[in-house]
């Protein structure tokens, strides 16, 4: 008998390739993403799969997918789309509860800000809201966004794409142009319900 258990996804359901994605793909940091509507109503909404890209320029990636309950469109894809413009918020450990909550749909229109309490601050150079209670916030133009599957079908996706044009950093992370993790405490995303801190670092110096 194998030591391993050979899957093809293309025999599986779409809950369960999901579960085996984000069983495996891990631990994921969290885009906390703020956006406005053209409006200006605001929207605040955690993503869980979410990378840098690269640094030249300096550029980031989060994937919305489309909603779970029903295949539209999630409202923050709409804001981007129509604004062009987001914000990428640190979720840290003081955080991680309030961002849990903000992943409950509202009908659009309606603000997370205003549900869980954080405070709406005023962005440089976009529109769109950064999340004041996050020690670090990037704001972001859209450079392109990539559909992934069937239009409108669950567990199908974007690829969003974004430009760091501004950067905030709280004061007392930031030293010699670096981040300090350690007083940072940003929150992973695991499988499920499970979230992981960073607790222990170590050092592995490339050869």
């Amino acid at each position: 008998m194998s030591d391993f258990i050979t899957l093809n996804p293309e025999e599986l359901s779409q809950q369960d390739n999901y579960k085996l994605l984000i069983g495996s793909v891990l631990p994921r940091p969290i885009a906390f993403v703020s956006t406005a509507s053209p409006s200006g109503v605001t929207n605040l909404a955690p993503f869980s799969f979410y990378t840098g890209v690269c640094s030249n320029p300096p550029t980031l990636l989060f994937c919305p997918t489309v909603r779970g309950s029903d295949g539209a469109e999630k409202d923050t894809l709409r804001n981007i789309r129509e604004t062009g413009e987001f914000v990428v918020n640190v979720v840290t450990e003081e955080l991680v509860e309030r961002m849990n909550q903000t992943a409950k749909e509202l009908p659009y229109g309606e603000s997370e800000f205003d549900l869980v309490g954080l405070t709406v601050a005023k962005s440089l150079k976009v529109k769109a809201p950064r999340v004041l209670e996050s020690p670090v916030s990037m704001e972001c133009r859209l450079q392109q966004y990539i559909h992934v599957g069937e239009p409108d079908a669950i567990g199908s996706g974007n690829v969003v794409l974004g430009t760091i044009v501004q950067f905030h950093i709280h004061r007392d992370l930031y030293e010699a142009g670096r981040i300090d993790t350690e007083k940072l405490k940003p929150v992973s995303r695991l499988a499920g319900t499970s979230y992981a801190p960073v607790r222990e670092i170590f050092q592995l110096a490339r050869p």
